[in-house]
């Protein structure tokens, strides 16, 4: 990169601007968006799911565990009882030993074993939804779903 500094006798001021520098940096902007934007563009076709409001019922033998913070704690609930979260584990256990004692035992052909359903009041943190499905996955259960009331207006959006 040269820099011309003009004749020594003249003293008028210098006019050329030296685009060198100017040139450099938008040759690597270039670059750089030759190398991001087929990135962005890519994308993988992919059939989502259409996915509409279905009420479930609920077995007797589930378990429905109604949950909601407060004061900073966490309430579980077992039924209408409120729990503590050994109590919660103890219960989860002997339930799940009634269910597969009767249906024949562990060895039995086509186990059906109860699920857990969870109501969260909106306001619960996470951790408190957190904590019972640890629990009650350490006890054995393998099905945990959530009971929820969707907005009436996402479940005409989400149908048509």
């Amino acid at each position: 990169m040269a820099m011309s500094a003009g004749p020594a006798e003249d003293n008028a001021p210098m006019s050329d601007i030296n685009t060198t520098p100017l040139v450099d940096v938008m040759l690597v902007l270039l670059i750089i968006f030759l190398i991001t934007v087929p990135v962005v563009i890519q994308t993988v076709p992919v059939s989502l799911p259409k996915v509409a409001y279905e009420p479930t019922t609920s077995k007797p033998e589930n378990v429905v565990l109604s949950i909601r913070g407060r004061n900073g704690g966490c309430e579980v609930y077992w039924g209408q009882t409120r729990i503590a979260p050994q109590e919660l584990i103890d219960r989860s256990v002997a339930k799940l030993r009634l269910e597969i004692d009767k249906q024949g035992g562990p060895n039995a052909a086509g186990l059906e074993l109860p699920e857990v359903h969870i109501r969260a009041d909106v306001n619960t943190p996470w951790r408190c939804v957190g904590g019972a499905m640890t629990n009650v996955a350490r006890a054995g259960f393998a099905r945990v779903g959530f009971i929820s009331q969707p907005d009436p207006g996402m479940y005409h959006a989400a149908v048509e």
